[in-house]
């Protein structure tokens, strides 16, 4: 429950104690430690070549020493609590914690080994335990309070404002004002969650990596693309073994599963791929799916909310768990008659083409494909030459030059934690600005968790004495790999998921700030997707396609037809994907809107949404929620509606890119300045209407679904 501040008046004030790093060790860190000394590298990046993995947790450990000194100063300053000394010092304090973090973390992501994984769980203690020390320090957030309580007498501009009322929510809603044994509970819990989501992660990755399909009879390669067909012959010599082999990764599943003729092994690849950490056996997540949301719901009600989702979507756009019910209720109900016309659509054309009986989930993907391909002559050996990843990337960047005046320079000297990756260097056109370094990690690996993402390394700010300094960006992907024969040549889903990433970068690249805590991708999360999906519209942009869309070999621009027939195929299974991304947003709904620990079965919560959200036969083992790492270790937990939320935003935001025309300099300088380069300065909302003039409706995302006309 909440507590009130004469209580917290009276409760003892303390410095945060420093840890169990003698001054010898930290002297011999700070002498010898690559991930704490200065960087002389060029733009301050992380130097790669010198770092071993046994830097990383004597590197954290003294950071989170020093991050304490500087919280400390704070706390025994005796000057009167002001903006500058309380909330900028608190925003600074930590800076080498950060540095360091940022590359760890990434890099457990992205290239990871067992040695990662059980360095952080190993620091996780640590980190917990540092985070709980300064948010519920009762002096540190007295000081903090004096300076919130006064905001109305002292000049501040629009983004000290936001940092201020950030910091001071932060305090709040990580336990300040919690006394005693709920105090004590609330810190075992943030701990606990902690370690949980790194496990979860961990088993995914474990059950991904475990399951191959090894094909040796070519008669079971029937109907698969040739670039499949490669694939899996490279991937099979990689691992010694003979044939083709498939995994669970997705450049390699998901062509398995839409053009394999051979039924029987989609069935074994679907139900491989939807069953991850679901087998019983050590890397099992189903305990820990549960046990994770009942921490999250007991985190929220020790705080006085009586779900997570509410305590997590009073910072969200949404606002409150009934605005996003509803929310997800109307496009659920406005999606449901074209998805199950889709599926009705695809069931007569299998039955019409040799199928018998009701498809089944490893049934839809290929015969919804097949029909595609019929109906607009979609074949994927037409379309991959001409979305080469080199060119695709190429076309990109100009489109980032077009809209925003952004020239991108390779650097192969900047150090690399993988030699997949490709560094560049960014600047802005019109005044020569030094703007970001980026890096780009393409391909799947074991070592890297599967889907795609945008991270950094160090985000945008301004030191105290006012100089700026430039983020440092990460854009990981997993596309389909070159093989000996011929390049990376990317599906159009790639091509989407490329854009989608990009968009993300230039959030990044575009930030204009002070304080990195509400610049660049700081925003609500249910904002965050607004620059990324955007980006997803310029794909079937024929002024797009024009600027780098030629076939790999006879350099032949892409045919006006082949255009055309992206075009047409906009609206192809518009409902059923929908639906589809909808069901996802309800599962996370349901774990986080539970008002009472669940003690239930796990795929018992998950059929409660598919009764409404699913439209193919259930199957036995098939469950969600153990492999879900959007809401159980990304972040995204009582916000995974958000993707939905930004398609909202993004189909009204782009339909004024489509009025004005799509390189209109008007439109995207304004997108700029509005939306990208103000991070979290300000609300949302009020970054939005600046740039499109009015509040977004569902209107234009119905029509571009085609729901409407």
């Amino acid at each position: 429950m909440k507590k009130t501040l004469m209580t917290l008046a009276m409760a003892m004030t303390t410095t945060l104690l420093a840890g169990q790093i003698t001054p010898q060790e930290a002297a011999k860190i700070k002498a010898e430690n690559p991930l704490v000394r200065e960087w002389n590298t060029p733009f301050q990046t992380p130097p790669f070549d010198s770092i071993r993995t046994e830097d990383y947790e004597p590197a954290i450990l003294y950071a989170i020493e020093e991050a304490k000194k500087e919280v400390n100063a704070i706390i025994v300053n005796r000057a009167m609590p002001g903006f500058e000394n309380t909330i900028v010092a608190l925003e600074r304090a930590g800076g080498l914690l950060n540095r360091v973090l940022g590359v760890f973390f990434n890099i457990n992501e992205c290239n990871t080994s067992e040695q990662l994984q059980k360095i952080a769980e190993d620091i996780t203690p640590a980190l917990s335990a540092y985070s709980n020390d300064l948010s519920m320090n009762p002096l540190l957030f007295s000081k903090v309070k004096q300076v919130y309580d006064m905001r109305d007498d002292i000049p501040l501009t629009a983004e000290q404002r936001m940092l201020l009322d950030k910091t001071y929510k932060s305090f709040i809603r990580s336990g300040a004002l919690l006394e005693g044994a709920e105090k004590e509970e609330f810190r075992k819990i943030s701990e606990e969650l902690s370690l949980l989501s790194i496990k979860y992660n961990r088993n995914v990755l474990t059950e991904q990596n475990a399951y191959t399909l090894n094909v040796r009879n070519k008669k079971d390669l029937a109907g698969l693309p040739k670039y499949a067909i490669d694939a899996a012959r490279e991937e099979a010599k990689a691992r010694g073994e003979k044939g083709w082999t498939f995994t669970l990764q997705y450049p390699s599943f998901g062509p398995f599963m839409m053009y394999a003729e051979n039924r029987d092994l989609r069935e074994q690849m679907w139900r491989a791929y939807n069953s991850v950490a679901n087998h019983n056996n050590d890397n099992d997540n189903k305990e820990i799916a549960r046990r994770i949301a009942n921490l999250r719901l007991r985190m929220a009600q020790l705080l006085g909310y009586s779900s997570y989702a509410e305590y997590a979507l009073e910072e969200r756009m949404a606002q409150n768990p009934a605005t996003v019910d509803k929310f997800l209720a109307d496009l659920l109900e406005a999606s449901m008659p074209f998805a199950k016309k889709d599926l009705a659509q695809v069931q007569e054309y299998a039955n019409k083409n040799g199928f018998v009986g009701d498809l089944q989930r490893w049934d839809f993907s290929y015969w919804s494909e097949r029909l595609k391909n019929e109906k607009y002559a979609m074949d994927p050996e037409m379309m991959k030459p001409y979305f080469q990843l080199e060119n695709v990337k190429r076309g990109i960047f100009a489109l980032a030059d077009t809209l925003y005046g952004l020239k991108f320079v390779e650097n192969d000297k900047i150090q690399k934690y993988h030699p997949d990756v490709m560094v560049y260097e960014v600047y802005d056109k019109s005044n020569g600005k030094f703007m970001a370094v980026v890096y780009m990690d393409f391909f799947p690996r074991e070592s890297k968790r599967s889907g795609a993402w945008m991270t950094s390394f160090r985000d945008e700010y301004k030191t105290a004495d006012g100089k700026e300094v430039r983020p440092l960006i990460q854009m990981v992907c997993n596309f389909t790999k070159p093989t000996k024969k011929e390049p990376s040549l990317l599906t159009f889903d790639e091509v989407n998921t490329f854009l989608h990433e990009f968009g993300h970068c230039l959030h990044g690249i575009l930030a204009e700030g002070t304080y990195s805590s509400v610049t660049g991708t700081s925003v609500y999360r249910d904002f965050v997707e607004l620059p990324s999906q955007i980006m997803e519209n310029f794909a079937t942009e024929k002024q797009f396609l024009d600027m780098f869309a030629v076939h790999y070999k006879t350099g032949e621009k892409i045919p006006q037809e082949l255009i055309d027939k992206l075009t047409d195929s906009e609206k192809y299974l518009a409902g059923w994907l929908s639906v589809r991304q909808l069901f996802l947003g309800m599962i996370d709904m349901q774990w986080h809107t539970i008002t009472e620990p669940y003690e239930g079965d796990v795929i018992a919560l998950e059929d409660k949404v598919s009764q409404k959200a699913e439209l193919l036969p259930k199957v036995d083992g098939a469950l969600m929620s153990t492999s879900f790492g959007h809401i159980f270790s990304g972040g995204y937990a009582a916000g995974y509606y958000g993707y939905k939320w930004a398609e909202v935003l993004d189909a009204d935001a782009f339909s004024l890119f489509q009025e004005k025309g799509i390189f209109n300099k008007e439109v995207s300088t304004s997108f700029r300045n509005n939306i990208l380069s103000k991070g979290g300065k300000k609300h949302p909302m009020e970054l939005y209407k600046a740039f499109r003039g009015h509040e977004p409706t569902n209107e234009a995302l119905l029509r571009r679904s085609g729901f409407i006309k």
